[in-house]
């Protein structure tokens, strides 16, 4: 492994969890491995790893750009990571009253609808 894929693998472990990134690397196959390097070294690596700002502020971003693009699929995650990030989940409003003015309010609508859901998740495996 090179240096920004050892890194990101540190990284990914760190704000995912390790449970999350072990499940994700069993299910690896040749098809999607040079994927799944891909955004090890870029996303985790490269931009996750950089100091420039915390990773509270990362989560916020990430989510919502998520939910401004309309990527919903990864918004659980995400928001489970935040527990490991720091990001409450007032800053998480937060960051969704954004998409609402500047990217719309039915994206930040469903964001939110996929945040609650999950937090209500999280309270139930650990209520």
């Amino acid at each position: 492994m090179n240096d920004k894929a050892t890194k990101g693998m540190k990284v990914r472990r760190t704000v995912l969890g390790d449970d999350h990134v072990d499940r994700a690397e069993a299910v690896k196959t040749p098809l999607d491995a040079p994927f799944q390097e891909l955004i090890t070294e870029g996303a985790w690596g490269t931009v996750w790893a950089s100091d420039a700002i915390t990773l509270r502020e990362r989560s916020m971003l990430t989510l919502a750009l998520l939910a401004a693009t309309g990527n919903f699929d990864e918004i659980p995650m995400h928001i489970r990571a935040c527990a490991r990030t720091g990001a409450t989940p007032q800053d998480v409003a937060e960051a969704f009253q954004h998409v609402a003015i500047y990217a719309g309010v039915p994206r930040a609508n469903h964001a939110l609808k996929l945040a609650k859901q999950t937090y209500a998740e999280m309270e139930a495996d650990h209520g």
